[in-house]
Formats: C-alpha cells, sequence, structure tokens
C-alpha cells in the first residue's frame, strides 16, 4: 500500500514543526513538500524515509506544480 508524504508522517506520530526540527529546515517548507508546491531532492526525501521509517516505494510523492 502506497501512502502520502502526509500520512507517513502522521503515521509516525510527527507533526510538521518535529520533521522540521529533526531535518533543520522550515516547517513551511515540510508542508511545501506535502503539498507538491516545491519538489523533493532524493537526499531529503531519503531523510524522511529514514524518519517515518518506511520504504521509499511506500511513498506516494505528489505532482509538484509548476
Amino acid at each position: 500500500m502506497k501512502i502520502s508524504l502526509k500520512a507517513a508522517r502522521v503515521n509516525a506520530g510527527m507533526s510538521q514543526d518535529d520533521v522540521a526540527e529533526a531535518m533543520r529546515k522550515s516547517n513551511k517548507t515540510i508542508g511545501l513538500w506535502e503539498n507538491g508546491k516545491v519538489a523533493i531532492d532524493l537526499a531529503n526525501f531519503e531523510m524522511l524515509c529514514r524518519l517515518y521509517k518506511v520504504e521509499k516505494d511506500s511513498i506516494i510523492l505528489p505532482k509538484t506544480l509548476s
């Protein structure tokens, strides 16, 4: 089963603020990634997967709006 970035974060019991602090990013950046307003690079995506304890292929990335 594939889930969204937001669902993976919620399933991990983390808020956007928790993730932002762990990744040294702003909570706005986390929200932009979750909503597809900004593309996430591979290194940050891999870090999110480790934080959320999910496999990369179980996440559905949103289409980035241009």
